[in-house]
This record gives C-alpha cells, structure tokens and sequence, in this order.
C-alpha cells in the first residue's frame, strides 16, 4: 500500500509539474514510470515466489488484477500518460497463473470444508429435542439453507473481484462441490426419516427440510 500510495502520488507531480520542464524527447515521465514500475514489479516478484499465506495470495492477486491496472493506472491524472508507456503486469503471467491455481485450490477447499462442518451441525440439531427455528412463520433450517447459499456466493463474489476469469474457475469448481454436497445432505436426511420417527418434532423437521429445498433450487 505504501509503496503503490508513493508511486501514485509521485508521478502525479512529474506529470503535473517536472515532465514540462524538459524537452519532450527526455521521455521524462516515462524513465519515472518505468523505474517505479520495474521496482514495485521486483517486489510483487519477490513476494510471491516466498511462502504466502491464503490471504496474502488474494491481496497479492488483487494488486496484479485489479489495483495497480485498474485504481493506480487508470487514474485521470496519470492515465494519458501512462498509456503511452506500455508498463505491462506487475508479475509474469506464469508466476500469476501459479499463484490463481492456489488461490483456488485453497478456496475450493475452504468451500467444501465450510459445507461438510454445516452438514454436521445440522444432522446434530435434529438429534437434539428441539422444535426447528421459523422463518417467516414457516419452518427452515436457517443454518443450512442460507449459509450454504452464502458460503458458495461470497466465495464466487472474491474470486471475481480479482478477475472475471478467476471468477468463472472457481464457479465451474464449486458447481461439482455443491452436487455433492446435496449427495450428502439427501442421504443424511434419508437415513434421518428412516431412523427418526419417533422423535418429538420429526414432522416439523421434515418440513423444514422439504422448505430448504426452494432455497437450494
């Protein structure tokens, strides 16, 4: 950040200021550009090729993708100039590529984890001798219906605010993730009614149930 906030600002003034007070074939601006981009380039470099943890991945990405084309260089003060610059990406696009394929197996992983612990507590909370919750007066399951509709839709919504493309793979990922998860869930439900019937609110929890179904289509 202070890096990017530097480099921003100080071009800023050679764009404003110093670049009119040298002849235009100085290509002052543009020795500017390139240095503080072959060095803030060198630093994203070094970065990515150490051990990253997840969320410094997503940081990373979202300065290769988002921050540093979209925020730094499309700035109206510095956008004219810069495009006549040809400064290219902050990181190889195979050191890129590398990083987007742990970001989203980490996420992919994250997701399926996410999924399987809210199955598990909701199979718990039907052995439990309580009355499922209502949602506007009809029972559901609050739990699973919406924080798996969530986890899946959060998850989608940070992999395309670092690009469309990242966006469009983890989506194609977790859309054979969710099947499988409704695999589990119908089993666990099924061996539940079989199970069950004695139990004190075993209609409200399958009516529950037959309601997450709307959500989940």
């Amino acid at each position: 950040l202070h890096m990017g906030k530097t480099m921003k600002e100080d071009l800023t003034v050679v764009a404003k200021y110093i670049n009119k007070l040298y002849p235009p074939e100085f290509n002052v601006f543009s020795i500017y550009a390139e240095l503080y981009h072959n060095y803030f380039a060198s630093q994203a470099k070094k970065n990515a090729e150490s051990h990253l943890e997840d969320k410094d991945i997503y940081l990373l990405l979202s300065w290769v993708h988002n921050f540093y084309p979209k925020d730094m260089r499309k700035d109206h003060a510095l956008a004219m100039e810069l495009d006549k610059v040809k400064l290219g990406s902050l990181l190889p696009s195979s050191l890129s590529k590398e990083l987007e394929n742990k970001y989203l197996d980490s996420e992919e992983v994250t997701v399926k984890n996410s999924l399987s612990r809210c199955l598990d507590k909701e199979i718990q909370r039907w052995k439990e001798d309580k009355e499922p919750e209502k949602l506007n007066g009809h029972f559901q399951s609050e739990l699973l219906g919406i924080f798996v509709i969530q986890s899946i839709y959060s998850s989608q919504k940070r992999a395309e605010d670092i690009s469309k493309a990242v966006g469009e793979e983890l989506s194609c990922r977790l859309l054979k993730e969710l099947p499988a998860f409704l695999r589990s869930y119908r089993d666990a439900f099924e061996d539940f009614k079989e199970k069950s019937k004695k139990h004190t609110y075993y209609k409200p929890i399958l009516i529950a149930n037959i309601n997450n179904c709307w959500n989940f289509r």
